[in-house]
C-alpha cells in the first residue's frame, strides 16, 4: 500500500503536455512511387531525409528515412530499408483491420474536401465517395503502399455534451470490456452507459 506522502506526490505532480503529433512513420519497400505520390499528387513539401548505415544491430539493413510537411508542423515519415524483402502484411493489409490504422488530413470547407476528391481521381487514385459518420464528412483512399488514408471536414464543431457522451463511452467501455473480455457484448456496453446516464440524471434531480 502507498504511505500518505506518495499519494501526495502523485497528486501534486506537474504532468507534462504533449503539443500535437510531430509525425507518423511507416515503412515503404515502394520509394519512388511513395514520393511521387506525397509530393507531386497530395502536394507535400519534402522536410527532412536521414541516410544510415545500419542502425545499432548489425544485422539491421541500411536505411533512408524520409519527412514531408503534412500540415501544422506535422509531417508524415517513410522508411525505406535498403536489400529487404517487402513485407505486405505491415504496408496494407486489407478489410476492417487495414483501415483501422490510418492517417487523417482536415479539410476546412465542403469545395475543398470535393477538390481533393476531383484532385485525386485525375490523378487515377481510386477514391471513395463523401461519407458521412456523426460530427465529420470524408473521403477515403490508400496510397501506393496500400496504406489507407483519409481526408476529412468536421461537419459541426465538437460541444461540451460531445466531450461527457465521450466520456461516458469509455467509462462503460473499460468496465464492460476491459482488456479484451471475449464474452462481452457491445449491448452489454450500452445497457452500462445507460445505468450511468440514468445515474447522472438522478443526481440532477
Amino acid at each position: 500500500m502507498p504511505d500518505n506522502r506518495t499519494i501526495e506526490a502523485a497528486m501534486t505532480e506537474t504532468k507534462p503536455a504533449l503539443h500535437g503529433v510531430h509525425h507518423t512513420a511507416f515503412p515503404t519497400w515502394k520509394p519512388k512511387s511513395t514520393v511521387r505520390f506525397y509530393r507531386d499528387i497530395l502536394g507535400l513539401k519534402v522536410r527532412h531525409a536521414i541516410t544510415a548505415k545500419g542502425w545499432g544491430p548489425e544485422n539491421h539493413p541500411d536505411f533512408l528515412h524520409f519527412f514531408f510537411d503534412a500540415g501544422n508542423g506535422s509531417t508524415i515519415a517513410f522508411f525505406y530499408y535498403v536489400g529487404t524483402a517487402p513485407r505486405p502484411d505491415l504496408t496494407g493489409p486489407r478489410g476492417y483491420l487495414g483501415t483501422a490504422r490510418h492517417t487523417a488530413w482536415t479539410a476546412e470547407t465542403p469545395a475543398e474536401l470535393a477538390a481533393w476528391r476531383d484532385r485525386l481521381r485525375k490523378h487515377g487514385v481510386n477514391v471513395s465517395e463523401e461519407i458521412e459518420h456523426e460530427t465529420i464528412r470524408s473521403i477515403y483512399f490508400r496510397d501506393p503502399n496500400g496504406y489507407a488514408l483519409e481526408i476529412t471536414l468536421q461537419a459541426r464543431p465538437l460541444e461540451d455534451v460531445d466531450v461527457r457522451d465521450a466520456e461516458l463511452t469509455i467509462a462503460a467501455m473499460c468496465e464492460t470490456f476491459g482488456d479484451h473480455e471475449k464474452t462481452a457484448t457491445i449491448e452489454d456496453m450500452w445497457r452500462r452507459k445507460g445505468e450511468m446516464v440514468r445515474a447522472l440524471v438522478g443526481e440532477a434531480l
